[in-house]
Order: C-alpha cells, then sequence, then structure tokens
C-alpha cells in the first residue's frame, strides 16, 4: 500500500473556498443572527428586515436551490453593507466595544458574502437550465 506524495494531493484554490462558502446555508444564518442582535434593542425596524429573507434563502438551500440561494445571499448582504456603511461611530471606544466588534464581523460576513454568492450565482447553473418548459 503506497501513499501519494504530498505534491500530487489535491489542493483547493481560493474560487473553490469561495464556492464552498456561497454554496453553504450556515453563512446567511449567521448573518441573521448578527443582525438581529445588533438591531433588536434598541428596535430598528428598516435593519430588521433583513434577516427573514435570510433565513429564507437558507431555507431555500436547504431544499436545493444553491444558485439562487446565492443570488438573494449576496444581492441582501450587499444591501446591508451599503445600509451599515453610512453609520460612522463618533468615538474611537464605539469601534472596539462590544457592539463595534460585532458590527465589524457583521460587515465582514457581509462582505464575504457578496464576493462568494456571487460568485456561485454567476457561475451556477441552476436546476432548470437543461430542461426544457413542459
Amino acid at each position: 500500500m503506497t501513499s501519494k506524495p504530498r505534491e500530487e494531493e489535491a489542493k483547493q484554490s481560493a474560487l473553490s473556498y469561495l464556492r464552498a462558502w456561497g454554496e453553504s446555508p450556515v453563512p446567511p444564518t449567521i448573518l441573521a443572527t448578527l443582525i438581529t442582535s445588533l438591531h433588536a434593542r434598541p428596535l430598528q425596524p428598516l435593519p430588521l428586515s433583513f434577516p427573514p429573507v435570510l433565513l429564507a434563502s437558507t431555507f431555500l438551500n436547504l431544499y436545493s436551490y444553491t444558485t439562487d440561494s446565492a443570488g438573494i445571499t449576496a444581492a441582501w448582504s450587499g444591501l446591508y453593507l451599503l445600509l451599515a456603511r453610512r453609520r460612522k461611530p463618533e468615538h474611537i471606544m464605539q469601534k472596539f466595544g462590544t457592539r463595534g466588534i460585532v458590527r465589524g464581523t457583521t460587515m465582514g460576513v457581509c462582505g464575504i458574502n457578496v464576493l462568494a454568492g456571487g460568485w456561485v450565482y454567476a457561475t451556477g447553473k441552476k436546476a432548470d437550465d437543461g430542461e426544457s418548459a413542459r
């Protein structure tokens, strides 16, 4: 029984990692949780309209609509990122407090979702691509 040399083993590229992130149902769920934790108290209705859409995207992903789910996740993550970038912290401590760290993490997950979901949506095939309409 011979083992393959390390150089011959298959390595994942950065695009493989992006595809895996974009096809996973976990990132939209994490993003919905982070957004809810930021905007539930004090209640902010506009940002709280994002978690239901992200959770619906997770539901679609679990029902094998990964390309469509990635597109929805990318679009709504991008919209939230634009909304969140409008607010600027006044003091330096607001950036490095607990709320600031959660906000930064949320914006980072949004950015990765935009890249990964956009890549999966742009290069993925939909379930009905090869079939004719009946």
